[in-house]
C-alpha cells in the first residue's frame, strides 16, 4: 500500500539502495532539489526512475518559486523573478502585474512539464511583515492579505493550465517569523484576532482552490504554547482544517528542518498524530528515511481520500494542459522591462 510520505533522493541519479528502498516502502511521492538537477535529459531520467520504483504515476514535487528559491536555473532553464517583483509592478500597473505573473507561472510550469514534474510547491501565501526574518521576504506577494490572495490565485491557476498542480504554503502563515525555521523554531506572538484577519486570510481565500497544502514549522502561543504548528492538533484541527477550511492533502514542511526537535522518527510520528496526512523529508539521507519508514503507515481513511482527490486533480491538470504561447517569454520580458527584475 502507498505510504504517507514524500521523500527526496541523494543525487542526480537514483542509487540501487534508494531504488530498492522505494520499491519496498512505496512512498506517496518524491521531491527534487538542486543536488538532483544537472541537465534536462538527466532530470527526465531521474523522474522516470523514481516513478518506476513504485510502479505508478506518483507525484514529483519541486520548489520552483523564482527568485532565490529556484531549483532549476541557468544554463538549462530560465531565471524567473521573485514574487516581490510582481508586487512592485502591481503598485504601478495591476493589469500588467497580473499578465506578467500569468506568463511567468506558465513558463515555469512548461519547464516542469517537459521534465515530468507535476507538482510545484507554490503558491506561497505568507503575508510579509516589516521587521520579520527574510526567510520569507521577497518570496511573498507583499503585506496586504487581499493582494497576496489575488496574486497567488492567478499564479496557481496559471500553473494548472499548463499541467502543474500547486501546494498552499506555509500553513497557517510564516510571514511573522523572526528566525529561519530551517535553523530554529520561530515564535509568533500575534493574537488570534490579528492572525485571523491577516495571516490566515489568504489561505482561507484559496482553501478550496488547491488540493495540496504544506505546514510551516512555527509556534503559535495564541493557539498552542507548547507544540509547533506541524505537530499541534489544535493548530491543525482548529485553524487549518477549521478556521481556514482547508480539506486538501496536508503535508509537513521538511522534517529535517531544525525548527522541529527530537529524533527524525519522533518528528514524523508527532506530525501524523497531530493530523498531518503526509510527512515530507527532503535531504535524501537513507538512514533518516529508513527511520521515518518505521513510523509512517499506509495512507488510509480521510488521508487516503484527500490523496485520491489530489491525484485526480493532478491528472486532470495534466490531461488538459495547454502550453504557453511561443511569444510568452518575450511578452514577460516586455512587461517587466525597466524594473531590473530577473
Amino acid at each position: 500500500m502507498v505510504q504517507a510520505a514524500i521523500f527526496g533522493c541523494a543525487g542526480p541519479q537514483l542509487g540501487a539502495d534508494e531504488a530498492a528502498f522505494f520499491r519496498d516502502f512505496d512512498p506517496y511521492g518524491f521531491i527534487l532539489f538542486k543536488r538532483n538537477v544537472d541537465t534536462p535529459e538527466q532530470v527526465r531520467s531521474l523522474v522516470d526512475a523514481l516513478r518506476l520504483t513504485v510502479g505508478r504515476d506518483a507525484p514529483v514535487l519541486i520548489d520552483q518559486e523564482g527568485g532565490r528559491v529556484q531549483r532549476l536555473g541557468p544554463p538549462h532553464w530560465r531565471r524567473y523573478p521573485a514574487a516581490d517583483v510582481f508586487v512592485r509592478l502591481n503598485t504601478i500597473d495591476p493589469e500588467a502585474a497580473e499578465a506578467a505573473l500569468r506568463l511567468s507561472a506558465a513558463l515555469m510550469a512548461a519547464d516542469l512539464v517537459e521534465l515530468g514534474i507535476d507538482v510545484d510547491c507554490l503558491p506561497l501565501l505568507d503575508v510579509r511583515q516589516a521587521g520579520a526574518h527574510d526567510v520569507i521576504g521577497d518570496r511573498a506577494f507583499g503585506g496586504d492579505p487581499a493582494t497576496v490572495a489575488r496574486l497567488a490565485k492567478i499564479q496557481v491557476e496559471a500553473l494548472a493550465l499548463v499541467g502543474v498542480t500547486g501546494v498552499l504554503k506555509h500553513l497557517p502563515g510564516h510571514g511573522r517569523s523572526m528566525v529561519d525555521s530551517h535553523a530554529e523554531l520561530p515564535r509568533v506572538d500575534a493574537d488570534r484576532d490579528t492572525l485571523e484577519a491577516v495571516d490566515f486570510a489568504p489561505f482561507k481565500a484559496l482553501a478550496d482552490v488547491v488540493p495540496y497544502g504544506m505546514t510551516g514549522h512555527l509556534l503559535f502561543p495564541a493557539y498552542d504554547p507548547d507544540r509547533p504548528s506541524t505537530q499541534s492538533p489544535v493548530v491543525i484541527n482548529e485553524v487549518i482544517r477549521g478556521s481556514i477550511g482547508f480539506d486538501g492533502l496536508l503535508m509537513t514542511d521538511d522534517l529535517s528542518m531544525e525548527a522541529l526537535g527530537g529524533s527524525i522518527e519522533s518528528r514524523a510520528a508527532a506530525s501524523l498524530k497531530a493530523g498531518c496526512d503526509m510527512v515530507l523529508h527532503c535531504n535524501g539521507r537513507m538512514d533518516e528515511m529508513v527511520a521515518i519508514a518505521g513510523e509512517v503507515g499506509a495512507l488510509i481513511g480521510p488521508a487516503a481520500a484527500r490523496a485520491a482527490r489530489a491525484d485526480a486533480e493532478r491528472m486532470r491538470a495534466r490531461a488538459a494542459a495547454t502550453p504557453p504561447s511561443k511569444d510568452a517569454a518575450y511578452r514577460l520580458e516586455t512587461l517587466l522591462a525597466g524594473l531590473g527584475t530577473v
